[in-house]
């Protein structure tokens, strides 16, 4: 392997690394950690420190030694984790990611200043970040083979004993790594007896100190795996010569058990914990390349069935007909289980919104806390890509407008801390995500003062509380009255409502005064293919993405009425809906004097309103396999990308949330 491939390994080990540490702190920080998950969080800075220092990364490596300090400082009892603590290891943990960020883009202006930090880390550490803090005391070496030998690596029931011969070359150190620290992961295994090796010592005079001279016998009882042990070295391979070999178990009936009774029965071996399940990491544009397989697959068993279906062979229980079906089943098993492959839990997404309400929470002088429900909820890599940017302005929405300062609350009864919950689940062939907060509620009555001196409504305009809620997602609206580091641009829940509907999915809004308020968003699961209805107009065909669908209907006679020379609207449950005649809208025919005979699918598009579309016919519902056109071709205005279907032609599936049309108004209605 290359040293650009051993480096990007590296960054994408540190994803795992920054991800557990995280999760610890996060632990820490609510009084919920115990022993293991502080080591757990130190083993991951050191392991982070070891393979910076592999790469020359020397910002990295001081930073995350000092880091790793203070942690060791609080796994050996010698600091607290009280709240300030806390705070200044969750900051460090922040830094310690854009530093790793920085160093894999190559980018030294982003790295920015480590040095407050290190100050502040040093501080809480009692003032020293030296390796003399970390407190090692190696047990002695037994000369006498007569003698005892040391309980320590004394091996217990179901454990194994391994010894490890450790000889590190001078690079290890040269790239920040400590030998003591090693050790002391070791001994977190079981129980570890250390014996040092000075005898190629030289005299002072003769000393070099770009050599080294020592070396380490070890002997660890453990219950742990070879590979556990092994891993423990994992970023000082290849800077040291490293044995670890299985020793035999004591044999019984030895000089030592002379006194134990002969009959007495062998120790009952204890269960080892189960392994991780193994993975293995595979590039993007492969998992790609499968998926696109997967969906010509799917067309061209379509393609195959309908062909058959044409040629009249496939009769209700004829052989080629279960074997169709069979086909079918087979294609769609394949398929999800391809897609399964790039669905990914939102885990590591929820965990970035943890740092971005901290930062909010300083921002504004709040007290907040994030809560995450369902972070094992898979859902396609490139929709989880996508929203990372719509969730941090719902975040920073829910800290500055939602949550109220510490005294406000507590004057209404509430605790002084904030909380907002991020939560994921599956429904119905869906995800839905929910941003709740527990604070004030929308203001309602001062949301529709803002709209109509905006001219956004009318005054005396009669809107429900849902209606006025949903004002929030018109552009460039704002109830912000001072600019601020998060407020009063007037970008914000517009850019959210756009994001999702780019992905296929809707925004919705439940707010209650004085409890909080609730954005739940739906979307779904993958972006390479979607459940669409098929209408006709003309020869052509066209998908509608069923989630945009509301109702299909055919029109009474006089239902649809002109509206000028060109545009018409639809009276439906005492409101009018602009009617697009799609055929002319797309180019595909010229106009018709009447609407009467055609079919209306009414959708909601990305306003928040709904539109009536005229088509001639409503064919057929199905899951087909989106296609990009942009690649090939270049953006269409109404079209978000194509498909095959069975009989192997081409059909453009419809955006509904840009499709060209009269720019008449827009009025809400109630959906039934």
């Amino acid at each position: 392997m290359s040293m650009p491939d051993l480096r990007e390994t590296f960054f994408q080990e540190c994803e795992d690394l920054l991800e557990s540490m995280a999760g610890g702190l996060r632990m820490l920080e609510q009084d919920a950690a115990d022993a293991e998950t502080i080591n757990m969080v130190f083993r991951a800075v050191h392991s982070i420190k070891g393979g910076a220092g592999a790469f020359g990364l020397e910002t990295l490596v001081q930073f995350a030694h000092g880091f790793e300090t203070a942690l060791d400082q609080l796994r050996a009892g010698r600091i607290a984790a009280d709240p300030a603590l806390c705070g200044l290891l969750m900051q460090a943990g922040d830094h310690l990611a854009d530093l790793v960020a920085a160093a894999r883009s190559g980018d030294a202006e982003k790295l920015g200043t480590s040095a407050p930090l290190m100050a502040a880390l040093e501080t809480a550490s009692g003032g020293s970040q030296t390796d003399a803090a970390v407190a090692f005391t190696p047990v002695a070496l037994t000369l006498d083979p007569a003698a005892d030998p040391a309980p320590a690596a004394q091996s217990a029931p179901g454990k194994t004993r391994y010894e490890i011969r450790f000889r590190p070359d001078p690079e290890l150190y040269a790239n920040g790594n400590d030998t003591a620290l090693l050790f002391r992961d070791l001994a977190d295994l079981g129980s570890l007896e250390v014996a040092l090796d000075a005898t190629a010592l030289p005299d002072l005079d003769d000393l070099d100190w770009r050599r080294n001279y020592l070396s380490w016998t070890l002997t660890l009882a453990t219950d742990q795996a070879e590979e556990a042990v092994r891993a423990v070295f994992g970023f000082v391979e290849g800077l040291c010569d490293l044995e670890i070999r299985p020793l035999p178990p004591p044999r019984q009936g030895s000089a030592d058990d002379s006194d134990a009774a002969p009959d007495r029965a062998p120790p009952s071996p204890t269960g080892k914990p189960a392994r991780p399940r193994p993975t293995i990491r595979v590039d993007l544009d492969r998992v790609d390349r499968l998926i696109n397989l997967a969906g010509e697959l799917v067309i061209n068993q379509a393609m195959l069935a309908q062909a058959v279906d044409s040629a009249g062979l496939s009769g209700i229980g004829s052989d080629i007909g279960l074997g169709l079906d069979e086909l079918a089943q087979l294609c769609r098993d394949i398929q999800e289980g391809v897609m399964a492959i790039r669905a990914q839990p939102v885990k590591p997404l929820f965990d970035r919104m943890h740092r971005i309400l901290r930062e909010c929470a300083a921002a504004s002088g709040k007290d907040a806390r994030l809560l995450t429900e369902g972070e094992m909820t898979e859902v396609d890599k490139t929709v989880i890509e996508k929203l990372a940017d719509p969730l941090t302005h719902m975040i920073r929405n829910a800290v500055d407008h939602g949550l109220e300062t510490a005294a406000t609350r507590t004057g209404a009864g509430k605790p002084a801390r904030g909380t907002v919950t991020l939560s994921a689940q599956h429904r119905s062939g869906r995800v839905i995500l929910t941003v709740t907060d527990d604070g004030s509620g929308i203001d309602r009555a001062r949301v529709r003062q803002l709209a109509v001196s905006r001219g956004l409504i009318a005054e005396e305009a009669e809107l429900t509380a849902a209606e006025i809620d949903k004002l929030l997602f018109l552009p460039g609206f704002t109830t912000s009255a001072e600019l601020s580091e998060l407020s009063g641009r007037g970008v914000g829940l517009d850019v959210v409502r756009s994001a999702i509907a780019e992905l296929g999915g809707r925004v919705g809004i439940l707010s209650t005064p004085g409890a909080g308020t609730s954005f739940t968003i739906s979307l779904p699961l993958t972006l390479a293919v979607l459940d669409g209805l098929i209408v006709g107009i003309g020869a052509e065909r066209l998908v509608i993405p069923i989630s945009a669908v509301v109702e299909t209907l055919r029109p009474a006679p006089g239902q649809v009425l002109p509206l000028g020379p060109i545009d018409r609207v639809m009276a439906l449950r005492g409101a009018y809906v602009p009617v697009v005649d799609l055929g002319l809208s797309l180019g595909l025919r010229g106009p018709v004097a009447c609407l009467d005979d055609a079919a209306i699918v009414l959708v909601e598009t990305g306003h928040d309103s709904f539109v009536a579309l005229a088509v001639d016919s409503i064919q057929d519902q199905r899951q087909v396999v989106i296609k990009s056109l942009e690649g090939n071709y270049g953006p269409v205005p109404g079209i978000a990308a194509a498909t095959v279907l069975g009989d192997g032609r081409v059909a453009l599936i419809l955006d509904t949330n840009a499709i060209p049309g009269p720019e008449t108004a827009r009025p809400r209605i109630a959906a039934e």
